[in-house]
């Protein structure tokens, strides 16, 4: 019976490609299930033998660590070099977009406060 291994949602490309490769290159016998038109299905990879599930797991649980420190290093990078905008940085960057979600906060909490209002001041 397959098992699951891997869900593939909101997994970039390369990742879901490099598991694809390194599953590939172990021998495991895998298969993989997209989402479907509408998102409802399970986007995943599946293992064909369920007594590999052990090895496949260590061998992915390896894979994503060194990917994650590859990332971080990645990360710090591009943060040294100023690449990635900080906060008023994006501000500055899409100024309507922050004008429209400080609207929309002061809209949501208008709607909170008003029951309060009117029982305090009747």
């Amino acid at each position: 019976m397959a098992t699951l291994l891997f869900r593939l949602n909101n997994v970039p490309e390369d990742e879901a490609e490099d598991v694809r490769q390194l599953l590939d290159d172990k021998g495991f016998a895998f298969y993989e299930t997209q989402a479907g038109f509408f998102g409802l299905g399970v986007a995943a990879i599946w293992l064909v033998n369920d007594d590999q599930l052990p090895r496949a797991k260590a061998v992915l649980d390896e894979y994503q660590a060194k990917r994650a420190i590859e990332q971080r290093q990645h990360y710090e990078t591009l943060r040294a070099n100023g690449e990635i905008p900080g906060f008023f940085q994006s501000i500055l960057q899409h100024p309507i977009r922050f004008i429209g979600v400080l609207l929309l906060i002061a809209f949501v909490l208008s709607l909170m406060l008003i029951p309060f209002w009117k029982t305090l001041h009747p």
